[in-house]
């Protein structure tokens, strides 16, 4: 579904993100439920989420907006492919972008460094993070294009 086409249909239920983030992965339209994990240039809890949430959501990653190492790369992003997620947002860096840019996935995020991240296993899971001027609950949905990203409280519909 096109966020142009929601935010006309649903203003009022719509939350637009204030940050236009760099799409990395193949898929430039995806949407799903969220589930969240928030970290500081770490990503041990990244890979348990990516690991165990269902098929079809979508991981945001408040990753705090660190641009000094990357959150995601092609491993990660991989399982995230093979588990059927529809996409990853990351409020923070990714690396291994050419490889990334061949998954059938969508992948978003501030942009790349090649410094991967520590490995301390610290942070919090499925828990409300804001960031880009949204509130990102576990359980809401986000439906992200080449024209932005929205987030909504629930699965939205055309034509309802």
């Amino acid at each position: 579904m096109k966020t142009t086409d929601l935010c006309d249909q649903f203003p009022d239920r719509v939350h637009v993100c204030e940050i236009f983030f760099q799409s990395f992965g193949k898929r430039k339209m995806f949407s799903g439920e969220i589930y969240t994990v928030r970290v500081f240039e770490d990503n041990v809890l990244v890979k348990q989420a990516l690991e165990t949430i269902p098929a079809g959501s979508v991981l945001v990653v408040d990753g705090g907006g660190s641009k000094k190492c990357a959150l995601l790369g092609d491993r990660l992003a991989g399982i995230a492919v093979n588990r059927g997620l529809s996409g990853i947002i990351v409020h923070g860096c990714i690396r291994d972008s050419a490889d990334i840019a061949q998954l059938d996935i969508g992948v978003l995020a501030l942009g790349t460094n090649p410094r991967k991240s520590r490995k301390e296993g610290k942070g919090e899971t499925n828990i409300p993070v804001s960031f880009a001027g949204v509130d990102w609950e576990p359980g809401h949905y986000v439906y992200v294009d080449e024209d932005g990203v929205i987030v909504a409280s629930e699965q939205l519909v055309l034509g309802e």
